[in-house]
């Protein structure tokens, strides 16, 4: 049969008529705003903090941290992983200031093991740290956030509520600049579209993520996966966990926040493409193959729909302005959600273009014993 026009417009449209309606729902974000629900007894939590040179963010993450309503114990730890900028002293102070000494450690990460990615082993140490202290959960969240102060009453209620192994929070991402608000918006859309909510929390789907920046996880569960040794390679370490906690049969659950929110910003298109980069191949399981169906996919996805209908030919106009319309209303829920105008919902297709061309470097990167970049460490052995 040849591709005639039709034919070819036909094709994105029959994709964005599968993900609008029957890929779990992902582009209509919810935020989770309830009130938490009070408990009997609220359990002993212990926050692990692991900070690699984040001396421009950590003051305001651990005050965030002290500044926590939370009704029961609470213990928070900041492991320094061998920083160079005065991390440590400055997330000391911040305790200090904050009249949480007494709540607020810092721990000094050993050397870093091989077979071990930094980040893993640096909640492994915090893991280890506070082992004597027994909490029903640990909160995992990242040196560079600035949480809500009832960011863990509600986490905890939640978890508590609906008996969660696991539950995170997709934190607000910076969009002030032109990049972060060209291709910050498509990060979420993206990581959402891999990993629908709907689909996380449903126990006979296979689908597993996490958010990595806030993830409260049950120590027993913890305990069921034999630690986070069973992750200690995982270049994407959140979705790898949340993996390891649902396929014995664990129940997790991701929501969205705009109350807690991440300090870090990306002025420029490098520092997003690296971002992008890091993973990007990983999640491709550094496979070439699939690799190239990603960039067919993206460009029959995102860009074939406008140029079916630039070229005018009738009736493959009308199915790609479909399709295209179809993909804007999708992604303009997202755009929303960091309260920019609806216009940029129209760019998807340049995002799309963007994060092939990063998939790319992170291939390259992958092929040069270089992959999996972070804080300076390549993290992505090349005999994956």
């Amino acid at each position: 049969m040849p591709l005639t026009p039709t034919l070819i417009a036909t094709i994105p449209l029959a994709i964005w008529i599968y993900l609008f309606f029957a890929h779990g729902n992902f582009w209509n974000l919810r935020e989770d705003a309830g009130e938490a629900k009070p408990l009997d007894r609220w359990p002993r939590i212990v926050a692990v903090v692991p900070a690699r040179n984040e001396a421009g963010t950590i003051a305001r993450s651990v005050t965030s941290l002290a500044k926590q309503d939370y009704p029961g114990e609470f213990f928070v730890i900041v492991v320094d992983d061998h920083s160079e900028d005065g991390t440590a002293t400055m997330a000391m102070n911040a305790a200090t200031e904050s009249g949480a000494t007494s709540r607020v450690a810092i721990h000094a990460a050993a050397e870093l093991p091989q077979g071990w990615t930094g980040k893993v082993w640096a909640m492994n140490e915090g893991v280890g740290a506070t082992a004597n202290q027994a909490p029903h959960f640990y909160w995992f969240t990242d040196a560079d956030i600035e949480h809500a102060p009832d960011t863990l009453r509600r986490l905890v209620s939640r978890a508590e509520t609906d008996a969660l192994d696991l539950a995170s929070l997709m934190v607000l991402l910076q969009a002030k600049t032109f990049p972060e608000r060209l291709l910050i918006s498509p990060f979420l859309y993206f990581f959402l579209m891999l990993y629908p909510p709907q689909w996380i929390a449903n126990p006979n789907a296979r689908t597993a993520g996490a958010a990595g920046g806030c993830i409260l996880l049950r120590r027993t569960s913890l305990e069921r996966i034999g630690g986070l040794a069973a992750i200690r390679s995982e270049v994407i370490d959140d979705c790898a966990l949340a993996r390891a906690i649902k396929r014995p049969g664990g129940k997790i659950w991701m929501g969205l926040t705009r109350s807690s929110v991440s300090l870090r910003s990306y002025g420029s298109f490098r520092q997003i493409r690296d971002l992008i980069a890091r993973t990007a191949f990983t999640q491709l399981r550094y496979s070439f193959f699939l690799l190239l169906a990603t960039l067919v996919g993206l460009f029959i996805t995102y860009v074939l729909p406008w140029i079916s209908f630039f070229q005018g030919d009738d009736p493959a106009w009308f199915l790609a302005a479909t399709a295209a319309c179809l993909m804007t209303v999708s992604f303009g829920v997202t755009v929303r959600f960091y309260n920019q105008s609806f216009l940029w919902a129209l760019t998807l297709p340049f995002a799309a273009i963007f994060y092939a061309y990063a998939t790319c470097v992170s291939a390259f990167r992958y092929w040069l014993g270089r992959g999996g970049q972070w804080k300076g460490r390549a993290q992505a052995p090349l005999d994956t």
